[in-house]
């Protein structure tokens, strides 16, 4: 025999389980991998409020050169 049909032989014999089991794992990590991402995104929640005094400061400061100018920019 050569080591193909050995092989071919050798994983007709084996018995490899349930399929289904074995590909769980993948849906799995991708749930951790979501769940990851989703902590992250949730980290970043309400961030524009909670410099609220600064973002103020700012368009007051700002306020002034918006009210020279006239329309959409033209």
């Amino acid at each position: 025999m050569t080591l193909a049909t050995t092989l071919l032989a050798a994983a007709e014999e084996a018995h490899h389980g349930n399929v289904a089991m074995e590909t769980i794992i993948f849906g799995v990590v991708a749930v951790a991998i979501f769940a990851a991402l989703g902590l992250v995104t949730f980290s970043y929640r309400d961030v524009a409020n909670r410099h609220a005094g600064k973002a103020q400061a700012f368009a007051e400061s700002r306020s002034t050169d918006l009210d020279h100018r006239a329309g959409h920019g033209h």
